[in-house]
């Protein structure tokens, strides 16, 4: 069962926009995410060939290895993007709402 504090935070309207805005980040970024690797997967499924091609005549590398580390980055970088909203804005908006109803 929840506490009074845990309550009263819960029904505090910033808490409540926090949450929905942390949220649809989260599952936008997820999203994100789940679109590269699955692509990449897919590509490899349905056109082998694509992925084997190489990037230019007489080159070893294929389009595969940039490919590859291009979802690579993108899981980097989405993180970079959540951990820098999270300390930036919803860090601070944590710490307000906790002193808010602390004192109350």
């Amino acid at each position: 069962m929840a506490s009074e504090l845990t309550q009263r935070i819960q029904r505090n309207p910033q808490y409540q926009h926090l949450t929905k805005t942390r949220d649809a980040l989260g599952w936008t970024l997820a999203i994100l995410v789940l679109l590269a690797y699955y692509g990449f997967i897919v590509v490899i499924a349905f056109d082998k060939s694509l992925f084997a091609t190489p990037i230019a005549a007489g080159m070893t590398t294929t389009w595969g290895i940039p490919a590859g580390i291009g979802v690579i980055l993108v899981t980097v970088v989405v993180t970079a993007v959540y951990v820098r909203k999270a300390n930036r804005d919803y860090d601070g908006l944590i710490k307000d709402i906790l002193e808010k109803e602390v004192q109350s």
